[in-house]
């Protein structure tokens, strides 16, 4: 289905049956993407006096208790509640789920010990493009990020000045494919956080921050129709399903 939709005075064509998945799916295995020093997520029957819930094990029905955490088990989306004492639910803050997107690959630069994502490299990628969502494919990019295993591996992480880049840019959306835009292990810091959420001024309540994204080399860098999908837990974060599609007028 070929749809019209009008943005900032411009008008695009976008093909909604050609959708772009760049999220994660969680899986109860050993290889489903990890972050975090947690066990796998748990997809298991309900069992009660001998009954158990699996149409296999000759039950009516399949009725699966599911144990993960948002943060740790795949994509998620997060707001300014993941850091604040104050609670904050992302699907109380996040109203709008329709942005135009920037899909930029980066590789991330040696600092130290670390690979790190710097304002520069964001500046040379975006240009002068103004976009509400920003997504970030890092280098290099093959499937064994679909069963990465990240506990005390130091992945590479955003800069505090790129973070301050994006939200002075006023990028209200930010999607990564790793499990942090901060360091594993920053003594609790979170520059990058705090710096894309202004924790230190008026918080960016609308704004979020979506992690342990994959996005398939097939996909060009370039701007796309993003549809940011959330499952609607009243938690700072949530697990969701971005969808790309390409713009057939760009």
């Amino acid at each position: 289905m070929i749809a019209t939709i009008e943005t900032n005075s411009k008008k695009y064509k976008i093909d909604f049956s050609k959708p772009l998945d760049i999220s994660i799916p969680l899986i109860a295995s050993k290889n489903n993407v990890n972050a975090w020093y947690l066990d796998e997520p748990t997809i298991e029957p309900v069992q009660d006096n001998g009954w158990i819930a699996s149409v296999k094990e000759g039950a009516s029905i399949n009725f699966n208790n599911i144990c993960f955490n948002p943060h740790a088990h795949g994509t998620h989306t997060e707001c300014v509640g993941h850091i604040v004492e104050k609670v904050h639910s992302v699907n109380t803050n996040l109203k709008k789920f329709f942005f135009l997107a920037e899909v930029i690959t980066v590789a991330p630069e040696k600092l130290g010990e670390d690979f790190v994502i710097s304002k520069k490299q964001i500046q040379f990628a975006l240009g002068n493009k103004k976009r509400k969502a920003v997504v970030i494919r890092t280098l290099s990019n093959t499937k064994e990020k679909l069963s990465a295993q990240y506990s005390h591996t130091n992945p590479p992480y955003l800069l505090e000045d790129a973070a301050i880049y994006l939200r002075e840019k006023g990028v209200e959306h930010l999607l990564i494919d790793l499990p942090s835009i901060d360091k594993e292990k920053d003594d609790g810091k979170l520059l990058a956080h705090n710096a894309f959420w202004n924790t230190k001024g008026k918080l960016r309540l609308k704004a979020t921050i979506t992690e342990l994204i994959f996005v398939p080399n097939n996909v060009t860098d370039g701007t796309y129709f993003l549809n940011l999908q959330i499952a609607p837990f009243e938690n700072d974060a949530s697990p969701s399903k971005p969808i790309l599609y390409a713009l057939l007028n760009e």
